[in-house]
């Protein structure tokens, strides 16, 4: 981890879970919930709502195959923490159905969808109507822009974070955890997401989100969160940085960290430009497959 605060700095109600799960398991706490239960309420708790709901909620998609989706996410964005967490994930969703190292394992739908989630990861300034898959429900379509989503966020946050697999056990037992309790923590863990967006599902989860990375209170203001997510302006002392995370996240180092510090941004201040680029850059593809779909 990049941020000693996600390491240490932790509610002591999150401390004492953290150590009663690694004494029950034998194994470190992994870098996905250090960062999710960090200030839940800014990223973590809306996040885990969607990814409850995405991941393991009601959907066209098994389970097996919405963890197929993260883990093409995960190469397509270069984060080896999670293609190596979602290959695992996918074995254990998928019972048999699909298998991570065989594309030709999957329904013809989801290779269809696939081609779209890879053009919004990586190209969305091209995606149009005639990208959209023939033969898959606009429902289906919309789950697996929202799976897409969740992941272009969380491998962001990954790679900029440094988040690390310290042992095979530790990938076996929290992606079996993860997968028993379906990407939801305790109440007490994340509090409550006090979400007011309306809508149908996907707009509402999402809404939630947004509110609370780019207009709750935080130790950066919600205008600098915005163009972190934009890039607009371009002349912010962490403006390249963001850039960054939005675009080739894959190649920060300890050196980009360490000159934010050195411009004097504390922890706090970094972990909240980190996240609302994350998820600046998550959006971005998630509205390239929504325009897409509209126009269709």
């Amino acid at each position: 981890m990049r941020l000693d605060v996600l390491d240490h700095d932790h509610r002591l109600r999150v401390r004492l879970f953290f150590s009663f799960a690694q004494l029950t398991s034998r194994a470190p706490m992994s870098d996905v919930p250090k960062t999710l239960l960090y200030r839940p309420e800014f990223l973590g708790a809306p996040l885990l709502d969607l990814s409850a709901a995405m991941m393991r909620g009601p959907s066209f998609w098994t389970a097996g195959e919405r963890e197929y989706i993260a883990m093409t996410t995960a190469q397509l964005l270069r984060c080896p923490f999670c293609v190596e967490s979602h290959t695992e994930m996918t074995r254990i969703a998928s019972e048999g159905e699909i298998v991570a190292s065989d594309p030709a394992s999957a329904r013809p739908e989801l290779t269809a969808v696939l081609a779209l989630l890879e053009k919004v990861t990586t190209t969305p300034e091209d995606v149009s109507a005639a990208d959209i898959p023939d033969g898959v429900t606009r429902e289906a379509v919309l789950d697996a822009l929202h799976v897409n989503l969740i992941w272009n966020i969380v491998n962001r946050l990954a790679n900029a974070f440094g988040f690390q697999l310290h042992s095979r056990r530790q990938l076996l037992k929290g992606t079996q955890s993860l997968h028993r309790f379906g990407y939801r923590f305790p109440g007490f863990l994340t509090g409550s997401t006090n979400g007011t967006a309306t809508g149908e599902r996907h707009e509402r989860l999402v809404g939630n989100l947004r509110t609370a990375v780019f207009k709750s209170p935080g130790k950066t203001d919600p205008m600098a969160r915005r163009a972190a997510a934009s890039g607009d302006p371009s002349d912010a002392p962490w403006a390249t940085y963001a850039a960054k995370v939005r675009n080739s996240s894959y190649q920060i180092t300890d050196t980009d960290v360490a000159d934010l510090k050195s411009l004097g941004l504390s922890e706090d201040e970094i972990f909240e430009i980190t996240v609302a680029a994350a998820v600046g850059g998550g959006l971005r593809s998630l509205y390239a497959g929504l325009r897409a779909l509209a126009e269709g």
